[in-house]
């Protein structure tokens, strides 16, 4: 497995492309050879393309608007081709009621669809709203259940399976083989936001848990630094994580 940097992390530092060329060579530098993009300033393909490149760094997952998903999945991945990106990822759909659920699967089935017949893999990340329960069934449940492994995975995120009162390491298990791509990030007493390591998540067992499921790349991401400098926090979790041998 693979370890890399959602760009969320670090949405503020790439908010143009000269702050967003800045911090791809700032991650790098870190030690990163594999990114996720997502929450930063627009940008051209071919662009990204040239600076990953340039930087030594691979992206190997975006989190993509919902209406280019909607509107033109065929599009968006030919644009995923020109920097070689397999994974497209929605990052959220609120699931606040039952016939939300309805609304998902209607409208992405065909998208992910679409993106399987050109090559992409479509990812949804969940947040502590999937595991609400509609008629005794969590929303992550009936998603799995709906739409086949075959055109969507899971881009499981470990602090937010623990906030909605789940096991990510038995949620990895349970979703095995529709987990390439995996969202890291701890979770300390009071819902708080933590460097990998530096919480309370078993990371031994989701590491096991992941290498059993097929994961690939493990996406370090720290949406919240609690005021602290966010690639101080991206450095401390590559380290810890060099120190599990990753």
């Amino acid at each position: 497995m693979e370890i890399g940097a959602q760009f969320y992390t670090l949405r503020d530092f790439c908010k143009d492309l000269d702050s967003f060329a800045e911090t791809l060579k700032k991650v790098a530098d870190i030690g990163y050879k594999t990114v996720q993009i997502s929450g930063t300033c627009g940008y051209e393909p071919e662009w990204l393309k040239s600076e990953l490149k340039k930087n030594g760094l691979k992206c190997v997952l975006t989190h993509t608007p919902a209406d280019k998903l909607q509107n033109d999945p065929a599009k968006v991945a030919a644009e995923h081709d020109l920097f070689d990106c397999k994974y497209v990822g929605l990052g959220w759909f609120g699931f606040d009621e039952e016939n939300h659920l309805d609304d998902f699967i209607r409208v992405y089935t065909p998208v992910a669809e679409v993106l399987r017949q050109n090559g992409k893999y479509f990812m949804y990340h969940n947040h502590d709203g999937e595991f609400k329960k509609f008629n005794g069934k969590l929303v992550l449940e009936t998603l799995a259940e709906n739409i086949s492994a075959e055109i969507m995975g899971f881009t499981l995120d470990t602090f937010w399976v623990q906030a909605g009162g789940g096991d990510p390491a038995q949620w990895l298990e349970r979703l095995s083989g529709r987990v390439p791509c995996i969202h890291l990030k701890d979770y300390s007493f009071g819902r708080k936001m933590s460097v990998i390591g530096e919480g309370n998540i078993n990371f031994d067992r989701v590491f096991e848990k992941a290498e059993s499921a097929g994961t690939k790349y493990m996406l370090v991401e720290q949406d919240d630094c609690n005021g602290e400098d966010p690639f101080d926090c991206l450095k401390r979790s590559y380290e810890y994580l060099k120190s599990r041998g990753f």
